[in-house]
């Protein structure tokens, strides 16, 4: 499964339905909360440059951008199999164990 992160504050329904897209996906998401931590708004502009707004959503340490690309890219049919690829920093893993 693919290693998927987002940026996110506490009061936003952006973010709130991205998390609901990728849970009905089955996906585990690290949530980054920058209502908790602000500092990390720089690491994710660092991430994506231009980025203003949360939330923002990567997938395998490649931006996705916000949730209305995620949407746009489930749509089109491309959210599922990049979810089901592994992290490319390592070897893909095969088997039950994968």
């Amino acid at each position: 499964m693919a290693k998927v992160e987002m940026y996110t504050k506490t009061v936003c329904p952006y973010c709130v339905k991205a998390k609901n897209l990728l849970k009905q996906k089955g996906v585990d998401v690290t949530e980054y909360n920058l209502s908790e931590k602000p500092e990390l708004l720089e690491e994710m502009q660092k991430r994506n440059p231009g980025a203003r707004t949360v939330p923002q959503i990567f997938i395998n340490d490649q931006s996705i951008g916000g949730c209305d690309e995620l949407y746009a890219l489930d749509a089109k049919g491309g959210l599922t199999p990049l979810l089901n690829d592994n992290d490319k920093s390592g070897p893909k893993k095969h088997g039950p164990s994968a």
